[in-house]
């Protein structure tokens, strides 16, 4: 790889456009353990149910507008005035079901932080606080759920929270670094 200009640099298949190319480069498969950004990731996963990862990051910015910079304090005390107007928000994905589970998952949140000191310890926990490193072949080895990812899933609905199934809590493990699946010819991979 003598030359690292954007055209020549081999990166997982899926990241193709500007948008999704940053997003491979910078945050995917990067640890993060920033409490008020692994609520932004957990809702955004959320969020993408149904649709793909480009349509959320395209309106990433509207979310945090909307959303109070993805404070769940404030979002915890959203009222159905605030439903109201999310709803009517063309920036972003205006579903009842996942407006009423971004604040209730604020509540969860919140809930977690005060249980375990941090919403990042918590998390984090499930890998004993190590990223899982991954080499597939192929994009098309990656799963889209895995054993862990059923165990998460199933402890974040046991506190009460929505839209965290299987496949959501596998891409937000993706998404936040706690699983790293570049595949084997992308830059990223670690050799």
């Amino acid at each position: 790889m003598g030359n690292n200009s954007i055209d020549t640099i081999s990166r997982c298949k899926w990241a193709t456009g500007d948008l999704m190319t940053s997003y491979h480069d910078n945050k995917w498969g990067v640890p993060l353990h920033v409490d008020k950004e692994l609520f932004e990731m957990l809702i955004l996963e959320g969020a993408q149910a149904g649709l793909s990862w480009s349509t959320i990051l395209k309106r990433q910015e509207t979310y945090r507008k909307a959303f109070d910079n993805f404070d769940p304090r404030k979002v915890s005390k959203y009222t159905g005035k605030d439903v109201v107007r999310l709803l009517q928000d063309k920036g972003i994905i205006r579903n009842k079901l996942k407006v009423h589970s971004t604040i209730n998952n604020a509540k969860r949140f919140l809930e977690i932080q005060k249980e375990f000191g941090s919403f990042d310890k918590y998390i984090w926990s499930f890998v004993n606080y190590k990223p899982i490193v991954n080499r597939p072949k192929r994009y098309s080895d990656v799963p889209t759920s895995t054993d862990l990812s059923d165990k998460i899933s199933t402890d974040l609905k046991k506190h009460g929270f929505n839209f965290v199934g299987t496949t959501i809590c596998y891409a937000f493990m993706q998404a936040i670094g706690m699983v790293d699946d570049h595949t084997r010819d992308c830059f990223k991979c670690k050799k």
